[in-house]
């Protein structure tokens, strides 16, 4: 009976660890979707969904991920590419700016508004929530495509903007049916 319960013991456990690694293995950590629960409760952001950019993962590498708050998964994932600005010569390692002119990269919660089209087609705002990203408007970071982002992961990192999140062609169409089916604006979530 006492070795039944121990077997149950060890397979409760692993199967938790195992779950939480997985959430880690797919690049958002737990934490880091339950701050983003937590924030949005009760405030007029969409409670279904939110993106988030994991900034520690290389540029070449997925790294941007469309999650779907009420069923725990990620139902799209992407290549993004970060500020010229945030690349520290020499190291793998980023830094960030909310400085106007710092093509950086900046860390924090944006909320996600409408769209234009501008110099590189169609392109949404991004409206910085936090002190690290608040100049965001300021600074026309906005969530875009470029043509020389890839679709396919690789070694070799991603093109540079010059702040803004930019994603491949193909990416952003899929992202933009999420963001424009959505009566709500999506948060989008930086860190490192």
């Amino acid at each position: 009976m006492m070795k039944h319960f121990i077997f149950l013991f060890i397979l409760l456990v692993s199967c938790s660890k195992a779950e939480s690694q997985q959430v880690e293995v797919l690049g958002i950590p737990q934490s880091r979707i339950s701050e983003i629960k937590t924030f949005i409760k009760d405030k007029a952001y969409n409670q279904d969904l939110a993106i988030f950019i994991n900034f520690k993962i290389p540029s070449g590498k997925y790294r941007y991920f469309i999650y779907d708050l009420k069923n725990n998964k990620i139902v799209q994932k992407a290549i993004v590419a970060h500020g010229s600005g945030s690349v520290i010569s020499g190291s793998n390692a980023l830094k960030f700016s909310n400085v106007e002119g710092s093509y950086q990269s900046s860390l924090g919660k944006y909320a996600v508004g409408g769209s234009y089209v501008g110099q590189f087609g169609k392109a949404y705002r991004l409206k910085g929530l936090d002190p690290t990203n608040d100049n965001a408007m300021l600074r026309a970071i906005v969530l875009h495509s470029f043509s020389s982002v890839s679709d396919v992961e690789s070694e070799k990192p991603a093109t540079l903007s010059l702040g803004c999140p930019m994603l491949s062609i193909n990416a952003f169409k899929e992202t933009a049916k999420y963001i424009d089916k959505s009566e709500k604006p999506i948060i989008l979530y930086t860190f490192y």
